[in-house]
């Protein structure tokens, strides 16, 4: 009895061996599919993180383009402001130019000795503040005989002419004026329109 009792007894430990065998293959398996599942989540996870990496770098390489341009636009801006600065001044100071091309012009038509000393004041003057404008990058543009150019000339009238071929400058009423590249006054102009045939 004792020895059947003890084979029965190594029978239910065997059993229940079994059973503690079954039970933890079928944790094992949980186990590995919960683990799996993790690796699957954080795969995706991390799928995602280098995908919002990548955008925000790519956010960041055009914001950092957008600032540099928008440095040289203001670079640009403050030069243009240097540069362009005394552009009113320098129209008002064209007028007085024209008035003292003029003056010599009239004075020149005069054969008074007296007129002489006031001419050269005149010339002088002149001369200077054409040293000044000049100076600051002031340009007279040369009209006459060249081809009209309605971006540096005004026509104000059209003349018949044998002399000159159409749409050529025969007369300059007043000196346009160039600061750097910009125009600050077109030259006033007669056009040549052909024969008066």
């Amino acid at each position: 009895m004792s020895k059947r009792k003890m084979e029965q007894g190594e029978n239910k430990q065997t059993q229940d061996s079994d059973l503690s065998d079954n039970g933890s293959d079928a944790e094992a398996g949980i186990a590995e599919d919960s683990a799996s599942g993790e690796t699957g989540q954080v795969k995706s996870e991390l799928e995602a993180v280098r995908a919002e990496a990548s955008e925000n770098y790519d956010k960041l390489l055009r914001l950092s383009a957008e600032f540099e341009n928008y440095k040289k636009r203001m670079q640009r801006q403050v030069e243009d402001y240097r540069r362009f600065a005394n552009e009113s001044l320098i129209k008002d100071l064209l007028s007085v130019v024209d008035n003292l091309e003029r003056a010599l012009e009239a004075s020149r038509e005069s054969q008074k000795v007296e007129d002489d000393c006031m001419r050269q004041g005149l010339e002088m003057t002149l001369d200077e503040i054409k040293r000044v404008l000049d100076k600051y990058h002031v340009t007279p543009i040369e009209a006459m005989g060249k081809a009209f150019d309605p971006a540096f000339h005004e026509a104000v009238m059209q003349q018949p002419s044998e002399q000159y071929p159409d749409n050529t400058v025969i007369q300059e009423m007043q000196k346009g004026y160039m600061l750097y590249d910009r125009l600050i006054r077109p030259a006033m102009v007669a056009v040549s329109r052909g024969s008066a045939q």
